[in-house]
């Protein structure tokens, strides 16, 4: 993660608890726009989660991590 990106972290992911940029209020769509999860972890994910998650959370999800959040000493962002 880039310094600018780091000093703009507004939000934090509910997985991990790292903080990140959220950009769905941006001009430029959100870089997890990119990001392809499928139908049963949107699913999950709208049941353990009121909000947006990170990348980091994202990317791992993309990949086949479990959507649940992690304990409180792992962390990413």
């Amino acid at each position: 993660m880039s310094a600018q990106a780091r000093s703009s972290a507004t939000d934090r992911c509910p997985r991990c608890g790292g903080a990140f940029h959220c950009g769905v209020n941006d001009a430029a769509p959100c870089a997890c726009t990119g990001i392809a999860l499928d139908t049963p972890t949107l699913q999950r994910l709208r049941q353990l989660y009121s909000g947006c998650l990170c990348l980091e959370c994202l990317h791992a999800l993309a990949a086949g991590d479990a959507p649940e959040p992690f304990g409180l000493s792992v962390r990413c962002g």
